[in-house]
């Protein structure tokens, strides 16, 4: 007789996986949370205060960094990079993360790797201040490579329809600060791999692997506490195409450029080594967040307020250029 497992699908390990990934997402809930874990679907309502709340909605994966993990058994830190790369997007809209879903396809289920992935994301819900509401996990053997997973995500989160970031108060004359990323995050891993094909050379006090699957640093905390006391012009999360094409990301019309000072900062050591072992130095600034994470820009009248607030949070952050008008001809970025 054919059935379902006979044809690659276990069901029974399927509740092995929930029973497992349940606390884990229990742990996030909070009152603003109405349906229970297993519904079809999730219910949240809106908080408290907003007088014209604005959705705002990001979705995303973890790209190749994913073989990594695949390669040296280590799925716990991948979750918390699928959130990063959802919420820092939509807080460069000044929305406040509400919730926040998972997808996770394999080709052969392993209940004990799917809790270590799930609890990543439970890891990074916490860090973000969101809710894990739900999400799906799909079998699909003959489709994926048994023991390879597939992780993507999707956040909502909230603002005030009046103070929605969109770029418009940018000024000339304005300051970029930045806060420091905690190595590659999740963007660039193709070439990454290429340029670090051995995961247990030595690297510092740990290996080349571990340094390479360190997660995505999550912004919300300080820049929400940032927000709440001074007005922030633009933010811009380094995610892939560095530099050059998420900086201009922050504008909102063709007149102005992003002028960065690259020694305002020290390069950490892992993209230098990148460099050393081949990587196209001039193109590294558009693939790779190059040690800094996020970008804030504010008016230079706030630019100490805004220094001191984002220390006061545990933050590192370094004034790191400015904006200024352009011409048509010129280029939305000079690096300098």
């Amino acid at each position: 007789m054919t059935n379902y497992k006979s044809a690659g699908v276990d069901i029974h390990e399927g509740y092995r996986t929930v029973e497992k990934i349940k606390g884990y997402a229990a742990r996030t809930l909070n009152s603003d949370v109405l349906s229970v874990l297993g519904s079809f679907g999730a219910f949240m309502r809106l908080p408290q205060g907003y007088k014209k709340p604005v959705l705002v909605s990001g979705t995303d994966g973890v790209g190749t960094k994913l073989k990594i993990a695949f390669a040296l058994e280590k799925y716990d830190t991948i979750g918390i990079d699928v959130v990063a790369m959802c919420v820092n997007d939509i807080l460069c809209h000044g929305a406040k993360p509400m919730f926040f879903l998972d997808y996770l396809a394999c080709g052969k289920l392993d209940s004990e790797v799917a809790a270590d992935i799930v609890k990543g994301v439970s890891d990074g819900c916490l860090l973000g201040n969101l809710a894990l509401v739900g999400g799906e996990t799909a079998e699909m053997p003959g489709f994926y490579k048994e023991g390879e997973y597939d992780i993507a995500g999707f956040c909502v989160g909230v603002c005030e329809e009046d103070e929605i970031i969109d770029g418009k108060a940018i000024n000339s004359g304005d300051v970029l600060i930045g806060l420091p990323s905690s190595g590659f995050h999740s963007n660039g891993y193709s070439l990454v791999r290429k340029l670090f094909t051995d995961f247990s050379e030595p690297w510092q006090d740990h290996t080349i692997g571990e340094e390479l699957l360190t997660p995505t640093r999550i912004y919300v905390k300080p820049v929400q506490a940032l927000l709440e006391k001074v007005k922030v012009h633009g933010l811009a999360h380094m995610t892939g195409g560095g530099f050059i094409e998420n900086i201009p990301r922050m504008f909102a019309g063709d007149d102005l450029k992003a002028v960065v000072n690259l020694s305002s900062y020290e390069v950490p050591a892992i993209f230098l080594e990148a460099i050393r072992r081949g990587a196209e130095a001039e193109s590294m600034y558009n693939t790779f967040n190059m040690g800094i994470g996020f970008v804030i820009c504010v008016d230079p009248a706030d630019v100490d307020q805004t220094l001191a607030i984002l220390q006061e949070q545990g933050e590192a952050p370094v004034v790191m250029g400015y904006v200024e008008a352009k011409t048509a001809e010129e280029e939305a970025i000079c690096l300098k």
